[in-house]
């Protein structure tokens, strides 16, 4: 058998039929198989939109022996008498488990949330009533917030070519389509997800994980550097290793763990609201028609950059999504975005946030709790604005004019937005930045000034960041890892899962 790699473009609404009859025109072989490497959608021409494929063809036609592969992780299965404990049972903490459980380890990994089923129906009841859930909720619960979120598995991080193979492979094996390992933007939507987590729990489990839901830690027990037991809510749980996977969200471990002297410094972040349009004028902007066949829903990436003024960018582009209420803890008001796999919504949304440096906005020098605590009052000003989890919104050309002008009020957002002058809500430099960045994006994309601009959109990252040394550990202990998004050092699903593998792979290396 040999193989031979081609490229090729094709049209967007192209059939299995059509595909095959292009791969033989270009192999000149009848007889072969093949295999999609990566597809990407090439869309700057809006006369000639396509995708751009990369193929492995394979046939005994062919002499060419077969490329090297990606390269796989490394997990030495041998039975261990280590006792891990993970807590947080997001895309980093859950990886983390599940590796160290299929190299030997006895893993416990706890959840302060409930299983997905019971999440999916307690978020059901709060965008129905408005009545919050702690610790079931957007933020909180199986598989982290990356659960009810577009899903996007795509990854800025660098030398993650093994671990995101793994992640990718993992997903799939759990229901995930097969379109992820090749496509250049995969997503699986918020609808998988939930599937996907439930599953590769039951594998963890199957390996023989213990998974531990409605489990928060409340101490940690540590003796001359080393952590020697966790303290939750249900006993507590002895451990050789302990790795803390928190989320951007959960400030409470925050300060737990400064408590216990781990060391945390501020970072730079970002802050703003989440913008709303109509899917229908960003497919007009991007492709130059209402739909093309073959694609689900156009996306965009704007960035904005100019004189004395942070960075202005989207973020999380949810296309055919929805905008929901993310709150964290009650008595906050934030929000973010989510789709479904078909990304078929009538709404499109994404965060415009600007860069923000805590001490040069506070003008002084802030710690880490100060940090917290400067957010936390942010997130709670908004809940205090409506005294509800109502999300106060604007026009864009409202905010870009600093003058109320009434527009469209139809919204995905569910429960209810009040119109009001954004502006005034966020800090000083951060709106004027968003300004500016909203000129740049409608001068960009033909229709981008009918869209609204809506609540407050403060977890495009953790805001402060774990001091690690070089093999991940928290930097003065034995045994101790804080991994994923609430360490600092990861952003998204791909990254964070990563940053779990590697943790593992850490400790299997001793």
């Amino acid at each position: 058998m040999g193989y031979k790699r081609i490229s090729i473009k094709i049209p967007t609404g192209y059939d299995e039929d059509r595909l095959r009859k292009k791969i033989k025109w270009f192999v000149n072989v009848s007889d072969f198989t093949y295999v999609i490497e990566s597809k990407s959608l090439d869309a700057r021409n809006k006369s000639n939109i396509h995708w751009e494929m990369r193929i492995l063809v394979s046939s005994d036609a062919f002499k060419q022996e077969k490329p090297d592969s990606k390269p796989d992780i490394d997990i030495p299965y041998q039975k261990r008498e280590e006792k891990i404990v993970v807590v947080g049972s997001g895309p980093a903490g859950f990886f983390s488990a599940f590796v160290l459980q299929k190299a030997g380890f006895n893993v416990t990994l706890i959840e302060r949330g409930t299983d997905v089923n019971t999440r999916t129906k307690d978020i059901d009841s709060f965008e129905t009533t408005g009545d919050f859930t702690t610790n079931s909720n957007y933020s909180f619960g199986e598989g982290g917030a990356g659960t009810f979120s577009d899903g996007k598995l795509t990854s800025r991080s660098k030398k993650i070519t093994a671990e995101k193979k793994f992640i990718l492979e993992s997903y799939v094996s759990a229901g995930a389509p097969e379109e992820i390992k090749y496509m250049t933007h995969p997503h699986v939507g918020s609808d998988n997800l939930k599937i996907i987590v439930k599953n590769l729990r039951l594998q963890f489990e199957e390996l023989g994980g213990v998974y531990m839901f409605e489990t928060t830690m409340t101490d940690i027990i540590i003796t001359n550097g080393k952590v020697a037991k966790i303290v939750t809510n249900k006993g507590d749980i002895d451990a050789h290793y302990t790795i803390i996977a928190p989320g951007h969200s959960a400030f409470d471990t925050y300060r737990l763990l400064i408590d216990k002297g781990v060391n945390f410094h501020t970072k730079n972040f970002a802050l703003g609201s989440r913008m709303e349009h109509h899917q229908e004028i960003i497919n007009l902007a991007q492709w130059g028609k209402k739909s093309i066949p073959g694609v689900k829903a156009a996306e965009y990436r704007l960035t904005s950059k100019g004189h004395n003024r942070e960075q202005v960018y989207s973020f999380c582009m949810c296309p055919g999504g929805i905008i929901v209420p993310a709150a964290a803890t009650a008595n906050t008001n934030i929000v973010n975005g989510m789709s479904k796999y078909l990304r078929n919504n009538e709404f499109a949304n994404a965060a415009c946030v600007a860069t923000v440096n805590i001490s040069k906005l506070l003008k002084r020098e802030v710690t880490a709790i100060e940090t917290l605590d400067w957010m936390e009052t942010m997130e709670n000003s908004f809940f205090d604005f409506s005294r509800s989890y109502k999300a106060p919104f604007c026009s864009i050309k409202s905010f870009v004019g600093k003058k109320m002008i009434s527009g469209d009020t139809s919204t995905s957002y569910p429960l209810g937005i009040i119109e009001t002058p954004l502006w005034e809500l966020l800090p000083t430099p951060v709106e004027s930045a968003m300004r500016e960045g909203l000129k740049d994006f409608i001068r960009k994309m033909k229709g981008f000034d009918t869209g609204n601009i809506m609540g407050l959109e403060s977890k495009t990252s953790a805001p402060i960041q774990v001091n690690r040394d070089r093999n991940g550990l928290c930097e003065g202990f034995e045994n101790l890892y804080v991994i994923g998004e609430g360490s600092g050092y990861a952003g998204g699903i791909i990254s964070s899962a990563a940053d779990g593998v590697k943790s593992a792979q850490s400790i299997i290396k001793g």
